[in-house]
């Protein structure tokens, strides 16, 4: 069942993903980081984040959402796993990279949390309706 999910899931992170940072907020990372982006995005780094991430979110928040056949579960530990993981990325650089800027962090995190808590609810409606 988890690879169902995970096939379930792969693309719904992918579509909301890619709307963020391809149309909404691709001038936005441009203003604020744009000295640190590379001008070839490294595909093998940026597609295992996605794997991994997808893998977490199936694991850790869809699976027992299902059990629990709790939609406000998926939401609410889907946001929290966004938390989480984009707090580890965005609060290291905080502390880490000279000129990091805040309000990246904090634009971050509340993507995190929404990409994290949309995927978990899409994907578990989704797999509701093909009776998983």
């Amino acid at each position: 069942m988890l690879l169902k999910l995970y096939l379930i899931a792969l693309p719904v992170f992918f579509i909301i993903d890619m709307i963020w940072l391809g149309l909404i907020a691709k001038n936005f990372y441009a203003q604020q980081i744009g000295y640190l982006m590379k001008t070839n995005i490294n595909w093998v780094a940026a597609i295992l984040f996605y794997l991994i991430f997808i893998g977490g979110v199936v694991f850790f928040v869809l699976n027992p959402a299902l059990e629990k056949n709790s939609l406000t579960y998926a939401i609410g530990a889907g946001a929290l796993f966004g938390l989480i993981t984009y707090a580890t990325y965005d609060l290291t650089n905080l502390a880490t990279i000279k000129d990091w800027p805040l309000l990246v962090t904090v634009v971050d995190l509340v993507w995190g949390m929404t990409l994290s808590a949309s995927v978990a609810s899409i994907s578990f409606l989704l797999a509701k309706q093909f009776g998983l």
